[in-house]
């Protein structure tokens, strides 16, 4: 059992001809062996060297054969399964099926003023269990739904997160990395008998730091999956063509695909896409720019067709402030050509700015966004009792009709989707209802879901595991002197409140 996600029915979008596909396989290939990628970890560097690459331990530079490259690629697997705490949450990532994940803000806003804050305990645990219901959520991403909430010092912010996301959500969660916390991480995940992916991160262009080769090779080493991919500008950190942008994100994507497959080789890989072109009149990325889809389409299709690895696509976001006309048509745009285009999944629901912004009612638009996206790739079926050829000559023309009948009865619920937050009534209906906005509906579908939804609960014995790590992470840092007494102290005054910890 898993999440059945959307299922493709039809061959996904592509914006590449064969010859160009192969000039920016070329190219990445011949930037990994010519040009090399710096990572400077000196395990990864000599791993790397006995297994054939070429190593300047002074500049920490690799370069990497062709041949490996491609050989590499080959064991990765092309679909593979992550199992979340319960089984009914499982994800196979692969082939034609696409899943939803939500998408973090640093922070969340206030809806009257739009300005960002950090969020409370209690904001953090009710945007979890508003994901948690909302059936197109597959899966969170790392850091979901904000980058920590008040009371908690930044060292332990991923950690707390994660064990928020478990008290509230059994859907599936990865994590990244900070401080060495995928240490706990790890545990965590264990002891709740699930999985996670781990992050191999770049610094564009071309680089890899300690703690983001580190992370990987633990996530790989415990037998769990990694997500390698990147954030870079276009005109900034990597070329400002789109073409040129792949080649160096490929080349990002390829380098710890190379360093896991050589030390532990069938590592489950999913390949991200989270690239943006930079706003040459403020220095900014642009998010929600169409050369984003561009460069998100080519991606899925290389990464599709060509290397045949999973993909994930993080670019559907906004650079409006508020939930409103910008916002849709910028979301909207991206999140449609990444399902069409081949993603596995696709990062939307609750962002507002970037990953600066979330909100809980942002997610429940974006619920009813997935859901149309979701139904319009699932395709058009075609058989004898779709094609309705005999009801069509058992109604006729007019004064026939076709409401009463036992197959408009059965199929329009199938046809037709049907959002819960959107504006579908008639004028009249509108004005005697009060002119209700899709934000209305928002707030009534959020306080119905916070007075009815339960999320499935940890065992005692899962709680004590995590309060027991959460712990031995608290000390670790404390030792590290990257939580000050003063930190120390107001967390603890958190950790005492009455909604610690279920909120």
């Amino acid at each position: 059992m898993a999440r059945a996600g959307f299922k493709r029915k039809f061959r996904p979008l592509e914006i590449l001809t064969e010859e160009q596909v192969e000039a920016i396989h070329r190219g990445t290939l011949e930037v990994l062996w010519v040009t090399g990628i710096r990572m400077e970890h000196e395990r990864a560097l000599k791993i790397l060297e006995k297994n054939g690459c070429k190593v300047d331990y002074q500049s920490s530079r690799v370069h990497f054969p062709p041949a490996l490259v491609e050989d590499s690629l080959r064991k990765c697997p092309s679909t593979f399964r992550l199992r979340a705490r319960e089984q009914k949450n499982d994800l196979v990532l692969g082939g034609n099926t696409v899943y939803f994940s939500a998408f973090p803000g640093m922070k969340t806003v206030d809806l009257d003023t739009w300005e960002p804050r950090v969020a409370t305990r209690r904001e953090f645990y009710d945007a979890v269990t508003v994901l948690d219901a909302l059936n197109t959520v597959d899966l969170f991403k790392a850091y979901t739904p904000y980058f920590g909430f008040e009371g908690v010092p930044a060292s332990m912010a991923m950690l707390e997160s994660f064990a928020g996301k478990a008290r509230n959500s059994s859907k599936f969660q990865p994590e990244g990395y900070s401080n060495n916390s995928e240490l706990f991480i790890i545990q965590l995940a264990q002891a709740l008998g699930m999985e996670i992916y781990l992050y191999a991160l770049p610094g564009s262009p071309l680089t890899y730091f300690t703690d983001a080769i580190e992370a990987a090779l633990r996530g790989a080493e415990a037998g769990f999956a990694v997500k390698v991919g990147d954030g870079p500008m276009f005109g900034g950190t990597a070329p400002a063509t789109i073409a040129g942008a792949l080649i160096t994100h490929n080349a990002e994507c390829v380098a710890p695909i190379v360093l896991l497959q050589v030390a532990k080789p069938g590592t489950r890989i999913l390949a991200s896409h989270l690239d943006f072109p930079l706003n040459m009149q403020n220095g900014a990325p642009t998010f929600g720019g169409i050369g984003t889809s561009l460069h998100t389409v080519a991606f899925n299709q290389i990464w599709r067709r060509k290397y045949e690895v999973p993909t994930a696509n993080l670019s559907s976001i906004s650079s409006s402030k508020k939930a409103d006309f910008q916002a849709g048509y910028e979301r909207a745009i991206a999140a449609f050509l990444c399902a069409q285009s081949g993603a596995n999944y696709v990062a939307l629901h609750g962002s507002i700015h970037g990953e600066l912004t979330h909100h809980p009612l942002q997610a429940i638009l974006d619920d009813d966004l997935a859901g149309m996206i979701g139904r319009f790739i699932e395709g058009i079926t075609v058989n004898d009792e779709t094609l309705a050829i005999d009801l069509i000559e058992e109604v006729g023309p007019i004064p026939g009709h076709f409401l009463n009948k036992a197959h408009t009865r059965k199929w329009w619920k199938r046809e037709q989707f049907v959002p819960r937050a959107a504006d579908r009534l008639t004028y009249p209906e509108w004005l005697k209802s009060g002119k209700k906005s899709c934000l209305d509906y928002a707030r009534e579908r959020m306080a119905e879901i916070l007075a009815t939804h339960k999320p499935t609960p940890l065992t005692p014995g899962q709680e004590e595991d995590i309060e027991r790590i959460l712990e031995q992470a608290r000390k670790y840092y404390k030792e590290k002197g990257l939580i000050s007494d003063e930190e120390m102290a107001t967390y603890r005054q958190s950790m005492n409140s009455a909604n610690y910890p279920y909120g």
